[in-house]
């Protein structure tokens, strides 16, 4: 099978998933990268939910879209109506899109128990609507909800409902497993099992709940799909559905199919931490093929495999999804590790003295407590002072946190920094909720004014891990910061029994790592010749 064509949900179910939540610009910004990367279908909400829905489909009459049509969703008209008065079905003709899709019931308890109507009424509630739509020159997608669910009750109704919307005009047929619970070699033979020669095109719909949306999605093109729907990092209801940013390069590099978005594989990782990042998400650093952990190696021996003949590894070329290999630091790591991250500086063997150097500097770190497996902006600052490649962005003279609070006021922190940057003898002041935050606010006051990079990067995640938690509050901490630039993100580290101070060497090492990895490069400045040995 060569046809197949990828059905973007996010913008509706995507947003049903906990935590998720879009501003009607958010949306926007979204569609137009899944159309950028040649989606087929984006599934913009429900019009009538909402005013953000209905405004969502308004703006996009004027918006272009070069590839992707944008789809309105809704449901079958109600029991013992007339989908031409419907006001569900007509709020999905004033969204004004080509394409519709509708949810229809398929499982006879559902039909009973929910629409508390007769199986034929739900055959004829499928049928009119459709037919309605397509009379008003709609294309129409129907989602059958809880299908395969419901061909296990009474796979002859099942069955009923697919040729309700095959004969009434419907453009695809979507197979929804609503619940979550059917595994692939389900899919694979109920598919088989379908009259497919005398229905319209099949699609599939699979939530995530047994981890397999992915795999049922794969088994459903298998057997005979030519259209599935899912969401950008699988989010959505529950545990989520079916993710794009993972069946997409399955089908394209494991099954050799080419969906029009296989063009743009190579920015998947790209639409997958846009989309997080939108959405003020984390990525999931574990997800396939676009998560961080996706290409990296931890121990010594894979990283000197992988050095020597990646494909050894590694399943496939990181590159061809946008995602780039890691070699990643820990007391795990031998010497091919540091030459892997030396490289970027320059040609270095394993014999070279600047390897076992920072080997054992990496060792006495890991002994204090630093881990730089997830603070690799810590660990390229230590190789950049190693090798004579780093050039400070500030020097510390001190300061000064107070913090207070006066009955049931809130509590504030007022903070005082001195600064010597640039020789140049500075200083930033901010008054914040906690100690942290007000002196992250008081060295931007300093130094903002002499380096005004410092307003394209900003915080995105705080972690505090206790190390020796049987020293109760004299413990160490460990402090994990990210930054970001709203490209790409890095991780640092500070190790100290107060928080403040191990949080202010993660603060200045995530600064300074931008500013000697990106603003002095950009400026065509670096701090000395690239070393070898």
């Amino acid at each position: 099978m060569s046809e197949l064509y990828v059905y973007d949900t996010t913008l509706r179910d995507g947003m049903q998933g906990v935590e998720v939540s879009y501003t009607l610009d958010d949306k926007l910004k979204i569609a137009h990268m899944l159309d950028e990367l040649h989606f087929d279908y984006i599934e913009g909400g429900f019009p009538l939910s909402n005013n953000k829905e209905a405004e969502f489909f308004r703006r996009c009459r004027t918006e272009r879209f070069e590839h992707a049509q944008i789809v309105a969703f809704g449901s079958t008209r109600r029991p013992n109506g007339n989908a031409s008065a419907d006001p569900q079905v007509t709020a999905l003709l004033d969204a004004e899109t080509e394409t519709v899709i509708i949810v229809g019931k398929t499982w006879k308890a559902h039909v009973d128990k929910v629409l508390k109507t007769t199986p034929e009424e739900n055959l004829r509630m499928v049928a009119d609507t459709i037919e309605f739509l397509k009379s008003q020159g709609r294309r129409v997608f129907f989602d059958l909800e809880h299908f395969f669910d419901g061909y296990k009750d009474d796979p002859e109704y099942a069955v009923q409902v697919l040729r309700a919307g095959s004969e009434a005009g419907a453009d695809t047929l979507i197979l929804c497993d609503t619940n979550g619970g059917t595994l692939p070699d389900e899919v694979g033979h109920i598919m088989a099992a379908l009259p497919q020669t005398q229905l319209a095109p099949l699609g599939g719909h699979f939530h995530n709940d047994c981890g397999t949306a992915v795999a049922n999605s794969l088994a459903a093109v298998d057997h005979g799909a030519i259209q599935i729907q899912g969401t950008a990092n699988g989010w959505g209801e529950r545990c989520g559905n079916a993710d794009l940013c993972v069946f997409v390069p399955n089908a394209v590099i494991k099954k050799g199919l080419r969906p029009a978005v296989a063009d743009h594989l190579h920015r998947m990782t790209t639409l997958s931490r846009f989309v997080s990042e939108t959405a003020n998400i984390i990525p999931d650093k574990r997800q396939p093929y676009v998560g961080i952990a996706a290409f990296s190696h931890k121990a010594g021996q894979h990283a000197d495999v992988v050095a020597k003949s990646a494909e050894l590894m590694e399943h496939t070329d990181a590159g061809l999804i946008g995602n780039h290999r890691r070699v990643l630091l820990s007391e795990l790591a031998g010497k091919s590790t540091i030459v892997d991250k030396l490289n970027k500086y320059g040609r270095f063997e394993k014999h070279s003295p600047v390897v076992s150097e920072l080997i054992q500097i990496l060792k006495e770190k890991e002994n204090a407590g630093y881990e730089y497996e997830a603070a690799e902006a810590s660990f390229d600052m230590l190789v950049r002072k190693a090798i004579g490649r780093y050039q400070p962005l500030l020097e510390l003279k001190n300061y000064h946190l107070e913090s207070f609070k006066t009955a049931d006021a809130p509590s504030k922190t007022v903070g005082r920094i001195f600064l010597n940057s640039d020789s140049k003898e500075i200083m930033g002041a901010s008054v914040g909720i906690g100690p942290v935050e007000t002196l992250d606010h008081a060295l931007r006051d300093a130094l903002r004014p002499h380096h005004p990079f410092l307003d394209r990067i900003n915080l995105i995640d705080y972690k505090v891990r206790v190390l020796n938690p049987e020293d109760a509050a004299a413990a160490k901490v460990r402090v994990f910061i990210t930054t970001t630039d709203h490209q790409d993100s890095w991780d640092t580290v500070g190790v100290h029994e107060n928080i403040v101070e191990a949080s202010w060497e993660a603060l200045v090492d995530g600064m300074e790592y931008y500013y000697n990895n990106c603003v002095l490069k950009a400026d065509g400045v670096d701090s000395s010749a690239a070393a070898s040995g």
